[in-house]
């Protein structure tokens, strides 16, 4: 019989920036409190139009690769400059689901190869390996989708979706757990719901804990945090997003597995 498919959990950092630098850190402490584990850090080259990044900054992300981290690009201004938003939906999306913060939600193709391609260069012109690519707040445009297809990067991530790009490619379901630290109520609704989700994730292939700075500052969060990572990794392997990329198009190609459509 063959081997029962491995059940995995990514955790990632997101908006990683000089100015974001600190809350990350912390983030990370608290993490390794739990385990040390290979964390995808989601790394912003320009965040919110940001100068050169410190020299100390980068070389503290070059210890993180040499340690086993992956750093991944997660936009590069991570700012929402397309076209104002013309449904409730994307109002919604754009101006309260994130503040903002969407850069690839509405970018026209011409602008998001320009910004995907500015962000290979950064991590090029340092000698750092790339493979995938999470855009801010996890939306992406039909032009970003475009785009990302003509570029080399292997996954990329949506807020309940994770990609493998290329030859062959897959989809696979896997929600983002996520917490809402911008309030008070946020805070309280948004550890009752993932309590809710994480016996429901059970089954699924792969989890995602997605962590942002903000997360940082609040340390009911962080201890909830902690404990709902020590329960995920009771039953559950934890890779980097680029490594989990690297067993689905192992176990496709083993299985001989028809691309699936997005």
């Amino acid at each position: 019989m063959p081997a029962a498919e491995p059940r995995v959990l990514c955790v990632s950092i997101h908006d990683v920036a000089p100015a974001t630098w600190a809350d990350c850190l912390r983030l990370w402490q608290a993490v390794r409190a739990v385990a040390d584990l290979p964390l995808t850090w989601l790394v912003v080259p320009r965040f919110h139009g940001d100068p050169a990044a410190p020299p100390e900054y980068e070389a503290a992300l070059a210890r993180l690769l040499a340690q086993g981290h992956e750093l991944a690009l997660h936009g590069y201004l991570h700012q929402d400059t397309g076209p104002a938003p013309r449904t409730p939906r994307q109002l919604f999306l754009r101006r309260v689901f994130t503040q903002a913060e969407g850069e690839f939600a509405a970018l026209p193709v011409q602008q998001a190869r320009r910004r995907l391609r500015l962000g290979q260069d950064w991590f090029a012109a340092r000698g750092w390996p790339l493979h995938g690519f999470v855009p801010p707040a996890w939306l992406l445009g039909e032009g970003a989708w475009t785009a990302l297809r003509e570029t080399p990067l292997r996954y990329t991530t949506t807020l309940r979706r994770f990609y493998c790009l290329g030859t062959p490619a897959a989809s696979v379901p896997a929600l983002s757990l996520v917490y809402a630290a911008r309030n008070g109520a946020g805070r309280f609704c948004s550890r009752l719901a993932l309590d809710a989700l994480l016996p429901l994730q059970a089954g699924r292939p792969l989890v995602r804990l997605s962590l942002h700075p903000r997360d940082a500052r609040h340390p009911e969060l962080l201890r909830h945090l902690q404990g709902l990572l020590a329960s995920l990794l009771s039953s559950r392997q934890p890779l980097t997003k680029a490594a989990y990329a690297e067993t689905v198009v192992a176990g496709m190609h083993a299985a001989g597995t028809v691309t699936l459509p997005r």
